[in-house]
């Protein structure tokens, strides 16, 4: 709501964590929550997973990881690396080869797990040629991978378990004399996840990446993920993040900045007020706000609309919005503008003056942002 001064009760003291950066990203400190997504393709197939980057990018990804299982996915890499407005992210696991070769390929950064690559030699290998290629590392802890020594020590995945394994990955790094590395502590279950980020985000100032892995479809996986990410995010834990659902990756985006924007935290585009409807509703607000949502998704500049069906709320909601309407019967309805009434207007005219609305006053607010820096 650019109109509105913060509150101080909405506020949320972030964790103090180092800074690295993810190419030309800034993660960690007082960096802007970055919001990550994965392409799917076969990354081999390297004009399928820049046209998936793309799409991701355009979703507003400030990061995009890809898979690199093999040595036809590294030849695709440079290719995609070259083409991507983003940062790649190389995903590796346990190919300490692929490491290297991703490295020289232009990743920005490679998910990977030091303890896991073999022998100390490869591990200085790898370290070698993310120094050499300025190529940041992120520790990625999954419940459902953890070592067998700590699965013997623990009986089952915990959040002890977790911490422990991303405590011996950062040992070998640092070990190392790399401290360019971020790390996430991720399980399908939402309070093991939450759990064990709170116990390591007190003893390291290591950026966090945050996710609930697995997490499901687009509704029940968005669901779990807000109800996991956003009690970490509330307490201030969380660098970057991931929504993992299956449905595709610029989903996984939106519903990112979506849980970001809820929280106050970060937002992007047209954040979009609506009731629920009832017999009191002076026009169709559910149509219109799906029309609406499909014709401002091009709009990237961060906003508010109300859309509330009576004068029970509408008034008072469009107070705190940039612009807003409020049904009021007999097919027409009043128009509000930086929380002021403005005009009166006829329901059938509505969703195509709502979207020149917005539309004027995202140029508005792009053009004093440009003015200001």
């Amino acid at each position: 709501m650019s109109h509105n001064h913060i509150r101080p009760w909405r506020n949320i003291e972030r964790r103090k964590s180092r800074q690295i950066m993810v190419g030309n990203v800034p993660v960690g400190g007082d960096a802007p929550i970055a919001v990550q997504t994965m392409t799917n393709t076969i990354t081999s197939d390297a004009k399928a997973t820049i046209e998936q980057v793309l799409r991701c990018a355009e979703a507003g990804a400030d990061i995009v990881r890809v898979s690199v299982p093999d040595e036809a996915s590294s030849a695709a890499l440079k290719e995609i690396v070259k083409e991507s407005p983003v940062p790649i992210v190389a995903d590796i696991h346990f190919h300490y080869r692929r490491g290297i070769e991703a490295a020289e390929a232009g990743a920005a950064c490679l998910r990977i797990n030091p303890g896991n690559i073999g022998k100390e030699e490869r591990v200085k290998e790898v370290i070698k040629a993310a120094v050499d290629n300025n190529c940041s590392m992120r520790i990625g802890v999954n419940a459902g991978s953890l070592e067998k020594h700590l699965l013997d020590k623990y009986a089952e995945p915990c959040p002890d378990a977790m911490v422990e394994s991303g405590l011996d990955h950062i040992k070998i790094l640092q070990d190392n004399d790399f401290h360019n590395f971020k790390i996430s502590l991720k399980a399908s279950d939402v309070f093991m996840t939450a759990a064990a980020y709170h116990a390591l985000a007190d003893i390291t100032d290591a950026p966090l990446h945050l996710g609930v892995t697995e997490a499901g479809g687009l509704m029940s996986g968005t669901v779990k993920s807000a109800i996991g990410l956003g009690n970490l995010l509330w307490a201030g834990i969380g660098d970057t993040i991931r929504i993992s659902l299956s449905a595709p990756p610029e989903e996984e985006v939106k519903m990112g900045f979506e849980i970001l924007k809820s929280l106050g935290l970060r937002h992007r585009g047209v954040n979009i007020i609506s009731c629920p409807s009832c017999a009191r509703q002076g026009f169709d607000v559910i149509k219109t706000v799906e029309a609406l949502e499909q014709r401002l998704a091009h709009i990237h500049t961060p906003m508010s609309l109300s859309i509330i069906g009576c004068v029970v709320n509408g008034p008072g909601e469009a107070l705190m919005t940039d612009v807003g309407f409020t049904g009021g019967g007999a097919g027409s309805g009043m128009v509000y503008l930086a929380g002021k009434v403005s005009h009166k207007l006829s329901n059938d005219q509505m969703v195509d003056h709502i979207v020149e609305q917005v539309e004027s006053h995202a140029s508005r607010l792009e053009a004093e942002n440009a003015a200001t820096e």
